[in-house]
């Protein structure tokens, strides 16, 4: 990175900025209530974070940028927990290193809970003054993104466990995509890309411009775990002409022949070990897997502008997201939203005229321009109301712990 039990619209267009803190602070807590203290405070690798450290860093931003700063008097709950739970904001000081969040026994799961609930009551004092709205928003749609990464770090660490334990039972069994590949044409036109400035929109999603954008098409359904087992039939991941040169590095460096989570015709999730669905869609792949598959198929991913312009006739609410803590896993589903992230083929770069805001909040998207690709959609694991069509999700072409998936495109 996004919400609750009830499939609502983005949070300040349905709510009281009191209703929507409640509803979406209840449903991080709501994620982590089945797991241990020791649950709690692993941590698998550098990429992912302890559960603990999620509820203590979504309520170390709501101290920090609204009571610390405008709550008249606010002292902070906690002196030295500010270097515990920054997460990479310079102008905010000295930090804990990433990767060593997992040896943070200290402070207890308990201890984290009642930090949570500390600096609620003190927001509910200021929660209502308007000048304030944008930036508690800010921070409801930043938590909202670390739940998600909280189901899928959790998802990781879990099945690093030889007893495979499972977090929770999946909401919906996985009824696939099945069907012959449909394709959605599109003409030639010059798009207006980006937010427009109507509603809660990052940073990173503006300033709105225009893009010329040649005839294409665009695949009605995710790719399946079906047509990439015939992938991995056919040779592909041994096939060095399907790969892009640095996907082939990282795939023979790192002895990459199947999906994250696949162990043969079964599959690691939320909920165990469980039977691959074949007409489900495929998940946890790489951007270097993704455009291999698509080379293969015959096919390329969309940009990022191609894709955006395909999901202006869809609705971001639709879909198999999150409603409430369970066991997220994609089950497939119709229209461009849910189940999984999509890779584009599109570098995550600002777009023309874009400036990060003043201040320690403008470190959050800007600086992250260099060697990422650009996401679009949302997956099984985003809380329902969260994405939009300018939606600009990102992470380095190797990275596959998330809910990353496939959705092919074509030149016309």
């Amino acid at each position: 990175m996004d919400v609750t039990k009830d499939r609502s619209l983005p949070v300040r267009r349905t709510r009281s900025p009191a209703q929507a803190f409640a509803s979406v602070r209840a449903l991080t807590e709501a994620l982590a209530a089945t797991l241990s203290d020791a649950d709690a405070t692993i941590q698998s690798m550098p990429d992912a974070s302890p559960a603990k450290w999620h509820l203590a860093h979504t309520t170390w931003f709501f101290e920090t940028f609204v009571l610390r700063d405008h709550l008249a008097g606010y002292r902070l709950s906690h002196e030295e927990w500010p270097f515990l739970f920054n997460s990479y904001y310079e102008a905010e000081g000295p930090r804990h290193a990433r990767p060593h969040r997992g040896m943070l026994s200290r402070p207890s799961l308990d201890e984290v809970l009642a930090y949570r609930a500390h600096v609620d009551v003190h927001l509910g004092q200021i929660m209502e003054r308007p000048e304030l709205a944008g930036l508690i928003e800010l921070g409801l749609n930043h938590e909202q993104q670390h739940q998600e990464l909280l189901l899928t770090d959790i998802k990781h660490a879990f099945s690093l466990n030889p007893l495979a334990p499972a977090y929770g039972a999946f909401a919906d069994p996985a009824h696939g995509m099945a069907g012959a590949m449909e394709w959605e044409e599109h003409g030639r036109g010059c798009h207006r890309i980006g937010h427009d400035g109507a509603g809660f929109a990052f940073d990173n999603e503006g300033p709105a411009h225009d893009v010329l954008i040649g005839p294409f098409a665009l695949a009605r359904r995710l790719v399946t775990n079906g047509e990439w087992a015939e992938f991995i039939a056919d040779g592909g991941y041994s096939n060095a002409a399907l790969w892009l040169s640095d996907g082939w590095a990282w795939v023979n460096a790192e002895r990459i022949a199947a999906p994250l989570y696949w162990r043969g015709g079964d599959a690691f999730t939320l909920a165990g070990m469980q039977a691959l669905s074949p007409e489900a869609p495929v998940s946890h792949v790489s951007f270097y897997e993704a455009d291999a598959f698509a080379t293969w198929a015959g096919h390329r991913l969309p940009t990022e502008f191609e894709w955006e312009v395909a999901a202006q006739a869809h609705d971001p609410a639709n879909g198999n997201q999150l409603d409430e803590a369970h066991g997220a896993h994609p089950a497939g589903s119709p229209g461009l939203f849910g189940d999984c992230w999509q890779w584009t083929r599109s570098a995550y770069l600002p777009y023309p005229r874009f400036h990060p805001v003043a201040g320690a909040v403008g470190e959050y998207n800007g600086k992250f321009m260099s060697g990422q690709c650009v996401l679009k959609g949302a997956s099984c694991a985003t809380p329902r109301g969260h994405s939009r069509a300018t939606y600009r999700n990102f992470f380095p072409p190797e990275k596959r712990w998330q809910f990353t998936g496939v959705r092919l495109a074509k030149d016309l």
